[in-house]
């Protein structure tokens, strides 16, 4: 018992970069498995180059499309935005372009897993790279003229001794390519991360009391709204069945709705936690909520419009 909980323990300290990490796992395993079982260059001057970009490519476009998709900040930015009177929540481009870069960034991790790996394997570029007329140029350079033909076959190990020693180099680009792509996700992201802890208008303690905050605001926020829910859809099946006037209900209206659920934006003045507290400290009841001077999107405080009632679409 005291393992599971030590493990628990584990999971709720770093649930984020475990999760992180487990969609780096399954992207790297889907990765090889296509590489194996799927894949099959069809080693021809017309088809090696889009075949091996459409596997690089075309799965990674995918993963990233998903990533949006399954974004919370994605729904909470696109619900509703285009309705009739629905400009106080997409009238700040430069807000939105803030929150939708954040997106991309997290979104892009399974992509990019998915292109690393599949250069370091080198299947998919050795196949691509042999039907390039660019590389094959470069690569057959003083070597015998017949070269450039024979390369389509080299992914396939059907071209001649001299030239079958071509994939050896094609696989170190591939590796080489896969290294630097590597690296520079992770020179970028702790420059990233860096800069904007550093940027952080809240201290590192303030900032690890908001995350508790917020956690436990939707988990709060989900057990009311399903018991308030609940009571409601009993009070209206009784009225339906018994055929009378059911009783005054108090329910946030769409308004009220519409107003928690704008994308989040940090003020000094008022350091509410979310747009929920703001809502609920809001000195007039008639105001909205949307952009006042001094509002800014700061990126360290993604966690606020991270997660909904249901934490998903």
């Amino acid at each position: 018992m005291e393992k599971f909980k030590a493990v628990l323990n584990l999971h709720l300290k770093h649930h984020n970069a475990l999760g992180y990490g487990l969609v780096t796992l399954l992207t790297a395993g889907m990765e090889k498995i296509f590489s194996a079982v799927v894949f099959e260059c069809p080693c021809t001057a017309a088809w090696n180059l889009p075949y091996g970009l459409v596997f690089l490519l075309v799965p990674a476009l995918a993963l990233f499309i998903l990533g949006y998709a399954l974004s919370a900040r994605t729904w909470r930015l696109l619900t509703g935005c285009c309705a009739s009177g629905a400009r106080l929540r997409c009238c700040c481009r430069l807000r939105s372009a803030l929150v939708c870069a954040h997106i991309s960034w997290a979104a892009a991790l399974a992509p990019v897993t998915w292109v690393a790996v599949a250069l370091l394997g080198g299947s998919f570029y050795q196949c691509a790279a042999s039907g390039s007329v660019h590389l094959v140029r470069r690569l057959c350079a003083g070597r015998d003229s017949s070269c450039a033909a024979q390369m389509p076959l080299v992914p396939c190990q059907k071209a001649e001794a001299k030239v079958q020693d071509i994939l050896t180099e094609l696989k170190a680009q591939s590796q080489v390519l896969g290294w630097i792509l590597i690296a520079a996700v992770i020179v970028f992201l702790t420059v990233f991360t860096s800069v904007s802890r550093c940027l952080s208008p809240v201290s590192y303690q303030q900032l690890k009391f908001w995350r508790i905050y917020s956690k436990k605001e939707r988990e709060i926020l989900k057990s009311q709204a399903t018991e308030h829910a609940t009571e409601l859809a009993k009070e209206n099946v009784r009225c339906f069945f018994e055929g009378s006037d059911p009783k005054e209900w108090n329910t946030p209206s769409r308004k009220d709705w519409e107003q928690i659920s704008l994308l989040y934006t940090f003020n000094p003045k008022d350091q509410f936690y979310s747009m929920l507290h703001k809502y609920v400290n809001r000195k007039e009841k008639n105001n909205s909520l949307g952009s006042a001077e001094g509002d800014a999107v700061i990126p360290v405080l993604h966690f606020v419009d991270a997660s909904d009632i249901s934490n998903g679409p």
